[in-house]
């Protein structure tokens, strides 16, 4: 459920998504740990979006630069930050910013209202199944963070679907 929250000067909004996958926690983790499987479906909430992760260093400290290229508006995005905790299987927590590439090559804040946000994704082990809790914080506007809910229900969506095709019988 979204939330707000009080800050400093401007007030901040919080989503936070609680998802079921048919899947074991490694498995699940291990689609947000490994390049191959996140260019399958992060950012893939439109289905015309090509998604290059250039850089992908999955530990404590580590960064992760993406590039998502929209053909339908012509554009191109940059995401990119740094894993603020790793813990496998369990918890994932990574900073996140946008910026837009423009004509002449250089790059300005997608969203300069939130230029860096926290996200924190939470694998719970429930049986066969596992549950993710995504909490992505926080944002300068009520307006960014329903964006990003849809873009993130989008994103989970599509990871749904890798999971169930790389699934393996037991």
């Amino acid at each position: 459920m979204p939330s707000a929250k009080q800050g400093q000067t401007n007030p901040g909004f919080t989503l936070q998504i609680r998802r079921t996958f048919a899947a074991p926690r490694e498995k699940v983790f291990a689609a947000w740990a490994d390049r191959e499987q996140l260019e399958q479906w992060m950012c893939k909430d439109a289905a015309s979006h090509v998604v290059i992760h250039h850089v992908q260093e999955i530990r404590t400290g580590g960064r992760y630069l993406m590039e998502v290229r929209d053909p339908g508006k012509g554009e191109t995005y940059w995401g990119q930050g740094v894993y603020l905790e790793v813990k496998p299987p369990e918890k994932i927590v990574f900073s996140w910013a946008w910026t837009k590439a423009e004509p002449d090559g250089s790059r300005t804040e997608l969203h300069p209202e939130s230029p860096d946000t926290k996200v924190t994704v939470e694998f719970f082990a429930r049986g066969d199944l596992t549950e993710v809790v995504l909490t992505h914080a926080t944002f300068g506007s009520t307006k960014l963070r329903d964006e990003h809910h849809r873009g993130w229900n989008g994103c989970l969506d599509m990871l749904a679907k890798v999971l169930q095709t790389t699934s393996t019988p037991s």
